[in-house]
């Protein structure tokens, strides 16, 4: 929900997972969450961590569970395709909504991750205020016009 002045209201908070290698981009990240948005977000940085935060596996087992997924394809020790199709054949994970997050503007990605059922898929940009735009965007969309699971 948004208040007047355009901000997030503050009694719905939106818990995000970043999964993101890139520290540039994680920095980005967290700017725009601090600067412009009023959301929580946790980071982690390659998609076998991904994973077990979802599951609440050590070293996450007090994780919240995310409200939003920003999950970046190409990751170390499991790539996103891998994260997007584990998180969306598990029952308990697959009504997450999952944002892929890429700099990957290749068709066969965007086909592929829509096959695996991600909600939505943003080419990152990549000049700095592109970036934190699309980021507001997303955060604007999927928390104050889409109704999430358990909000």
């Amino acid at each position: 929900m948004t208040t007047a002045d355009g901000l997030t209201d503050p009694a719905r908070i939106v818990n995000v997972l970043l999964v993101e290698d890139d520290p540039g981009d994680v920095l980005m990240t967290r700017e725009a969450f601090e600067e412009h948005l009023h959301n929580r977000l946790d980071v982690v940085t390659d998609g076998a961590a991904a994973l077990a935060y979802l599951r609440r596996e050590p070293p996450y087992e007090d994780s919240p569970r995310p409200d939003l997924v920003l999950l970046d394809l190409n990751l170390p020790r499991r790539d996103g395709r891998e994260v997007l199709a584990e998180v969306k054949n598990d029952e308990t994970l697959r009504s997450i909504p999952v944002i892929v997050l890429t700099t990957s503007q290749a068709e066969e990605d965007v086909l592929r991750s829509y096959q695996l059922h991600a909600n939505a898929y943003v080419t990152k940009p990549v000049d700095f205020d592109g970036f934190i735009e699309a980021i507001k965007q997303i955060d604007h969309f999927f928390v104050s016009v889409v109704k999430l699971p358990g909000s």
